[in-house]
């Protein structure tokens, strides 16, 4: 078994983009992607500037993301190390997109299935070189055989001083660089400057629909401002990947884990024989959003036609397939307290409440799994963003049990606000922490684009509808004589509300850092 690699010669590119046309020919690539492209980068000040270029690829890993989060492994490991892919597998989830720190796949808007250079695999099976190393003039391409000692790669790396992208997310690229500028393999250290790049206007748009850069003011020369050494003059457009979507998706599957986690606490406070509020309707509520949980997740898929591949086809490695069972069985449980419920038998109720709670926080808190593996973001893979699935849970069961107190009779409803109320609590201790981290530069840039940048005005309209609105209105709630059942439900719908703005700005930070 061989395990090929690229060399790229910076040293020799001269930025011609015949590697790119090649590849859009050998694979009819439709415009608008790529999978392979040159990176233009200037550095220096007039009259002593420099342009440098890079070609930028599947890095093909050998521990490679984007092979672990494929819920159906539409993209697996030939013999010969390449990471291929199989367009008849693939249901366009994109999680590979962000799982890839090199920005190397894209949706391909013809078949609706994720794509990337497979370093031409059709032709190395037959004995050919990849279409990209045939017409570089240069010979700035080469590929080779990493593990035998003799290949011509194997010797350049052993004697000379070579680069990879991205070497801290561990995932062991076999593309090496020779003679690149540190700041072009590393893209936030460059930035795309307010008058644009070579053969396009400014790419800096906030609703996610092109290249992004990152967040300085950068004018017509290059600064060391934030650390920004030089501006990308010429790059592909990159749209983001998850949006309004993902970001509904985490509310409704709060609201299901949420009302289930209260429903659990009514049993344990003897509430049982509750057949409305505790038997029929919590049930009733998570069944309905844990169904909008579903269609949101097969809607955001490029080909939601082939959802069942999560099952049919599942690959064990990938959050996707472990969060689909963790769903299914959240239903099951369900339609037990349902039944339960309208046959009012209350010790069954008893029985079921440690599997409820259980499943319920399943539901809300598997998806930080599912985006630890998300490699290329790393904001999203915080150790804190399980906890803060769970809290936000918590308030969104209590903004559901306070809607329900407007049309039935919720007992101990004191109780379920004040979870709420602690509720609020962590999910601001949560993000006061999240928001002070000082992390990787990732994380960095992410942080400010969420709170000071292209995302902080719904960052902040989510921290004052979700977190300040309703602990304010259930501190006064709590410090009444009487307890209102319409105040606590205003409180619970500006959470809910506050909720989806909050997630939505945390899901585009996360994708607002540059990856290539």
């Amino acid at each position: 078994m061989t395990r090929l690699g690229f060399l790229l010669d910076s040293d020799s590119c001269i930025g011609c983009h015949a590697c790119t046309v090649a590849c859009k020919s050998e694979h009819d690539v439709p415009l608008g992607v790529n999978r392979t492209w040159v990176k233009y980068i200037e550095t220096g000040s007039f009259p002593d500037v420099a342009r440098k270029f890079n070609v930028m690829r599947c890095n093909q890993c050998d521990d490679a993301p984007c092979m672990t989060i494929c819920p159906t492994s539409a993209l697996f490991r030939s013999d010969n190390g390449v990471v291929d892919f199989q367009d008849d597998d693939c249901i366009g989830c994109k999680s590979c997109m962000n799982a890839c720190p090199y920005d190397a796949l894209y949706i391909n808007p013809e078949t609706n299935t994720a794509h990337k250079c497979n370093m031409c695999n059709h032709r190395l099976e037959v004995g050919l070189e990849p279409s990209c190393q045939i017409v570089c003039p240069t010979e700035a391409i080469k590929i080779g055989d990493l593990d035998d000692p003799t290949s011509e790669i194997s010797r350049i790396i052993a004697r000379e001083d070579v680069a990879v992208r991205s070497p801290e997310q561990n995932t062991k690229p076999k593309v090496y660089y020779r003679g690149a500028d540190q700041a072009s393999l590393d893209p936030t250290r460059t930035a795309i400057a307010n008058d644009g790049m070579i053969w396009a206007d400014t790419l800096r748009d906030p609703r996610g629909k092109s290249h992004p850069t990152v967040e300085v003011t950068l004018g017509k020369k290059p600064t060391d401002e934030n650390g920004v050494v030089a501006r990308t003059a010429y790059t592909t457009a990159h749209e983001m990947t998850w949006k309004e979507k993902v970001s509904g998706y985490f509310v409704t599957k709060a609201i299901a884990g949420g009302v289930m986690l209260m429903a659990a606490l009514q049993v344990l406070l003897g509430n049982a024989d509750h057949q409305a509020a505790v038997g029929v309707a919590p049930a009733v509520v998570a069944a309905i959003f844990l169904g909008v949980t579903g269609a949101l997740l097969v809607a955001d898929l490029k080909q939601p036609g082939r959802f069942y591949y999560i099952l049919t086809k599942g690959n064990w490695s990938s959050w996707l397939v472990k969060g689909a069972y963790i769903l299914m069985a959240f239903a099951a449980v369900l339609g037990l307290w349902f039944l339960a419920g309208v046959a009012n038998a209350d010790g069954l109720l008893k029985v079921l409440a440690v599997p409820a709670a259980i499943a319920g926080a399943g539901t809300a808190g598997y998806t930080a799994f599912l985006f630890a593996q998300c490699e290329g973001r790393d904001l999203w893979q915080t150790p804190l963003l399980l906890p803060t699935l769970l809290a936000r849970a918590v308030v969104a069961g209590g903004s559901a049990y306070a809607i329900l107190d407007l049309f039935l009779d919720v007992p101990d409803a004191a109780a379920i606000r004040w979870a709420f109320l602690a509720g609020l609590g962590v999910v601001a201790f949560l993000m006061w922490m999240e928001t002070a981290s000082h992390g990787s530069r990732h994380v960095e840039l992410a942080v400010h684009s969420m709170v000071k940048g292209a995302h902080a005005n719904v960052f902040w309209l989510g921290v004052g509808l979700g977190l300040a609105v309703p602990a304010v209105l259930l501190v006064i709630d709590r410090a009444s004589d009487v307890t209102s059942a319409p105040l606590a439900a205003i409180a619970g719908l500006s959470a809910l509300g506050g909720m989806f703005f909050s997630e939505t700005a945390f899901i585009r930070a996360g994708q607002s850092v540059p990856l290539s």
